[in-house]
């Protein structure tokens, strides 16, 4: 066999990954519209009967009087934020320090708004209801991640939750929901969606994570706030002629992939278990709380890397396509989000792929 040279080659041509839904090719669109009538009309700039009917559709599994579709996530939550700072005459907003906002837009909060971030709670955790208790002057909302990313979904408790919405309420500070992984965290809640939101004064979803659709995201709240919302997609020019592909997609992917949530979060579940069995490995949490976790590797990414090349040609099963060396170089790690492709993957091909990982392991610690 010819030796691959990088990772994400040999990643390519494993049989069997475990991560996610599949390769995100053409054939994503594809089967969205396989079913869908070539006669059906179009939205155009925002209205009409394709967008109208998802968006109240999305807005009733919400429990929110109203929701608003727009082409990205990172769009519709900046226009969030400026409408609750709007309203109280007040630029200022808290958030984590690793809140998508703040370590992958580029500043467009700060520069495009003019809006000024205060970072909540340690790096490292959730924040808590002391974190914004000590918050050192007025804010206009705060921002919450369910579950927080970056630090590999973890999340807060549920009381935890009601408590800081009841201080916010209390405050007066408007509540607003990352909630790009929203139906994600409802297994491990025991809550619906609407029961989770109703904490909240605003509140955005993704199409593309855990759902799978091509791209797009909701922003729900009260009938005020997305009427203003839209005001502000428009200056902000997300009314594109039409936004039905990435519609159609997401009510598509939506409604197969939302029932399967507590699958994908049993999955990770069995998945984490089986890298913590490893030696030099551990997940972040050690039992996830969503379909998502971080793997850890005691291990500098130098090492790691060829066994995870030789353990894809050796077995067909991938685990990762990337590696992200850690900041002091002599550990790494890479994110897992379980889809549908875990659950068709026979248990033995995996059995197999972590007992051959463990051997790996065991000899580079020699």
């Amino acid at each position: 066999m010819n030796t691959i040279k990088t990772l994400a080659e040999a990643f390519n041509q494993t049989t069997y990954s475990l991560t996610i839904h599949g390769k995100r090719n053409i054939q994503v669109l594809k089967d969205a519209f396989q079913e869908i009538e070539g006669d059906l009309a179009s939205d155009m700039y925002g209205a009409g009967s394709v967008i109208d009917q998802f968006q109240n559709k999305m807005a009733k599994l919400l429990g929110k009087e109203s929701a608003v579709f727009f082409p990205s996530g990172t769009m519709a939550q900046q226009i969030a934020l400026r409408i609750w700072c709007d309203q109280l005459g007040l630029p200022r907003v808290a958030y984590h320090p690793l809140c998508h906002l703040e370590i992958h837009e580029q500043d467009g909060l700060k520069e495009l708004h003019h809006i000024e971030p205060v970072l909540l709670a340690d790096k490292d955790r959730v924040i808590q209801l002391d974190d914004v208790r000590n918050i050192t002057g007025d804010i206009a909302c705060l921002l919450l991640e369910l579950p927080q990313r970056e630090i590999g979904g973890q999340l807060p408790s549920f009381q935890e939750l009601e408590a800081i919405s009841a201080y916010c309420r209390e405050q007066g500070i408007k509540l607003h929901l990352d909630g790009a992984r929203l139906f994600e965290i409802l297994p491990y809640y025991q809550k619906s969606a609407a029961e989770v939101c109703q904490l909240f004064d605003s509140v955005y979803i993704s199409f593309y994570k855990g759902i799978g659709a091509l791209a797009g995201a909701m922003l729900a709240g009260g009938e005020d706030f997305t009427k203003q919302s839209k005001v502000w997609k428009r200056r902000h020019g997300g009314d594109l002629i039409s936004l039905y592909p990435y519609i159609l997609s997401a009510d598509y992917y939506a409604e197969q992939r939302l029932p399967r949530m507590q699958q994908y979060y049993e999955g990770a579940i069995e998945l984490a278990s089986l890298y913590n069995d490893c030696p030099a490995v551990t997940t972040l949490p050690v039992v996830p709380v969503s379909n998502m976790f971080h793997v850890h590797f005691s291990l500098p990414k130098a090492k790691v890397e060829p066994i995870l090349i030789s353990l894809y040609e050796t077995t067909e099963v991938g685990l990762s396509g990337s590696l992200r060396e850690d900041s002091e170089t002599t550990t790494c790690s890479y994110e897992v989000s379980i889809g549908d492709r875990y659950a068709g993957i026979p248990k033995d091909k995996i059995t197999n792929a972590f007992k051959k990982l463990d051997e790996l392991l065991r000899e580079a610690a020699l």
